[in-house]
């Protein structure tokens, strides 16, 4: 699966950064009519995006941190929101009326309505979540077959689990994390399919971290990536290479690495629990 990742961001990173060299670096010429760009991503993710109360339409964490930068760096405006559930969200920015997607996995529908930027934001692992008191063995994806599992509309594990899932596994999807990790709590499902770190502050949160418990290995590891809509008005070559040169330099010189640790450190002042890291 890592070579997987590797090969799409080394062919995402000719697409962008050849034309780098052609073209320069962010400073380009304000030749666009791109003049303000708005931004989404999946608002059950912290300590990544999360939102304050049930009422905000503001995202804060993590990915927020980075798109504040990206914003600053390309001298375009950047408003993150939340747009709805998950699957709300991805459907916003498929139609183009949200332009970027701060959070996203590879898949090849994805790729269809999004184009992919590099380097990726983050790395992040999708785990099986099981009740304690009824933990079954699990070494590898096939251990799921006959078994009922749960997670959020719209949700991707990588192309290689999501092809295999389609095909062998029976797993239910639901609008929210809170209702997939109920579904577990209530014993009506085997197990809950999400991303480690997210699923534990939520179990915390709802007082279920003693109740259950994230199996070891993980199901994957993938890069979460920032995209923009092929339905948006600013998807234009000088607008995505701006992007890209910006979303390098920041990792060159260590930004995302510092605003990864500030958004935990945001994350845990929020909530007083401890993130666990992939």
């Amino acid at each position: 699966m890592r070579l997987y990742t590797y090969i799409v961001g080394c062919l995402l990173t000719a697409t962008f950064f050849n034309a780098g060299m052609t073209f320069g670096a962010t400073n380009l010429p304000q030749t666009s009519s791109c003049n303000a760009l708005k931004a989404s991503g999946n608002s059950e993710y912290p300590p990544f995006l999360w939102r304050e109360s049930d009422t905000s339409t503001e995202l804060r964490g993590v990915n927020r941190l980075v798109i504040d930068e990206l914003s600053r760096r390309i001298n375009i405006p950047i408003t993150l929101v939340h747009a709805g559930p998950w699957s709300r969200a991805q459907t916003e920015v498929k139609n183009g009326r949200i332009d970027l997607m701060a959070g996203a996995f590879y898949t090849n529908e994805r790729a269809d309505y999004m184009d992919y930027f590099t380097p990726v934001i983050l790395h992040t692992t999708s785990v099986v979540w099981q009740r304690k008191d009824k933990t079954f063995p699990f070494n590898k994806k096939e251990d799921l077959k006959g078994k009922w599992g749960v997670t959020v509309i719209n949700n991707s594990f990588g192309q290689e689990f999501d092809q295999y899932a389609q095909r062998n596994l029976n797993i239910l999807a639901v609008s929210s994390l809170t209702q997939a990790l109920r579904m577990l709590e209530a014993d009506r499902v085997d197990y809950v399919l999400y991303e480690k770190s997210p699923a534990h502050a939520y179990a915390t949160m709802l007082g279920l971290s003693d109740s259950i418990v994230a199996a070891v290995p993980y199901i994957s590891s993938e890069g979460l990536y920032l995209t923009m809509s092929k339905k948006s008005p600013c998807n234009e070559n000088s607008i995505k290479l701006r992007i890209a040169t910006a979303l390098q330099e920041m990792k060159q010189d260590g930004f995302t690495e510092q605003a990864l640790i500030s958004g935990v450190q945001e994350w845990e002042a929020h909530s007083r629990i401890s993130v666990v890291l992939p």
